[in-house]
């Protein structure tokens, strides 16, 4: 079947399942993935692996783009207001995750210190896709919102330097850290981190200069497109975070921009079919033979991995001195998990062949679960803290 074909299914049963979800009042997310699971490998295998892999560049567009817009969110201003509680929350969260994923898998499970400890710091990672999306589609707006998604951002920043840290203990422990030294394993996750940043810096400021000139919206949009399709493809070739790379670029554009609005709302005027097409061929990219494959291991990852976003978010969150509607609900929108966290169980899968096929199976396990039940959670999290604008939601909220 030709591509342009699949295409055109992809995008069909995407905005079907959007629909349906809307009736379940689900979340349209949930109803994406799940068309497209329904017409992924799984079921109907319309769309196939090989498929999944030729419309990567889709994918990565829309990462670039969803990494842009939470980058709207770093307000200086904001951020001085709140100070360092946002990354203390940030840094509670995500250790109190690996603590209770590491323990889970070591301690009750007793699998080995190497896999238990990678389990932990990939555990960590939290996918901002589906929650931005979830946020988008019901308009959501308070302290809940505008907590989650600084955090969801600099989680991703505090996931790759945790794993970094434990790739270096597994290979010490290992002993095939004879030819790498310690300082150098762990100077990659830092120079990968300040890379991103300063280089996502560099091309928001070249955005800046350029937007202020800009004659029109057409020609300011295809400049924003342009330098964050520019961004994530820098990353690749330069092995940093396109999601870190890119929220850069939008920060940037929020607090050096005369009129910053505008870029940002011209990008989501061309952004919705790319997003449903994302998050349909997510669902496709979903294998349900996985789930037999979890075990005891698997069951623990999920569990553990909910319990420590959770009970980590309200730890740090009381502890600054956030509003309970905070503490009570933050972790549930911190439960998606994609494709940091699948990259990562892939490294460790390549470096560390010995267990990497049993890590990356429960990552993939988790993430297939997450994917699935995280949006329903967001939406829970923001209808729970009264944050939902229900008025201004639109019958059908541009596939979002």
């Amino acid at each position: 079947m030709d591509l342009l074909v699949k295409i055109s299914i992809v995008l069909l049963m995407g905005i079907l399942g959007g629909r349906i979800a809307k009736v379940l009042h689900l979340p349209s997310v949930t109803g994406y993935l799940l068309g497209g699971l329904l017409i992924g490998p799984s079921f109907a295998n319309v769309v196939t692996d090989h498929d999944i892999h030729n419309f990567e560049i889709i994918n990565e567009i829309a990462l670039a783009a969803i990494a842009f817009s939470i980058g709207s969110e770093f307000h200086i201003k904001d951020l001085a207001k709140v100070g360092s509680k946002i990354f203390i929350v940030t840094l509670v969260q995500a250790f109190a995750t690996i603590i209770a994923v590491f323990s889970v898998s070591y301690f009750m499970l007793n699998q080995s210190f190497e896999l238990s400890i990678l389990l932990g710091a990939i555990a960590a990672a939290t996918a901002p896709a589906a929650t931005t999306m979830v946020i988008k589609q019901y308009k959501a707006n308070g302290p809940l919102t505008r907590t989650i998604l600084p955090v969801v951002a600099i989680d991703d920043a505090v996931c790759v330097m945790a794993f970094g840290l434990a790739m270096a203990v597994v290979k010490m422990t290992a002993g095939s850290a004879a030819d790498v030294s310690l300082l150098s394993m762990l100077a990659h996750p830092v120079i990968e981190i300040i890379g991103s940043l300063a280089v996502g810096f560099i091309i928001g400021v070249l955005l800046v200069f350029l937007g202020n000139k800009a004659s029109n919206q057409e020609e300011l949009i295809g400049m924003v497109l342009a330098l964050i399709i520019a961004g994530g493809g820098l990353a690749h070739t330069f092995h940093l975070s396109p999601i870190l790379l890119c929220m850069m670029i939008g920060a940037t554009i929020t607090n050096l921009m005369r009129n910053p609005r505008r870029a940002f709302d011209g990008l989501s005027s061309f952004t919705p079919p790319i997003y449903l097409f994302f998050f349909t061929l997510a669902g496709a990219g979903l294998h349900l033979n996985v789930l037999g494959k979890l075990g005891y291991l698997g069951v623990g990852y999920i569990v553990a991995r909910a319990i420590g976003k959770i009970a980590g978010s309200a730890i740090g969150a009381k502890a600054v001195g956030y509003p309970d509607t905070i503490v009570k609900y933050l972790g549930l929108g911190l439960l998606p998990q994609a494709g940091v966290a699948i990259g990562l169980a892939m490294v460790a899968k390549q470096q560390l062949p010995e267990m990497g096929g049993m890590l990356s199976t429960v990552v993939l396990g988790g993430v297939f679960v997450y994917e699935i039940i995280g949006p329903v959670c967001a939406k829970i999290a923001i209808q729970k803290a009264g944050e939902m604008n229900t008025d201004t939601i639109d019958p059908e909220p541009n596939y979002i």
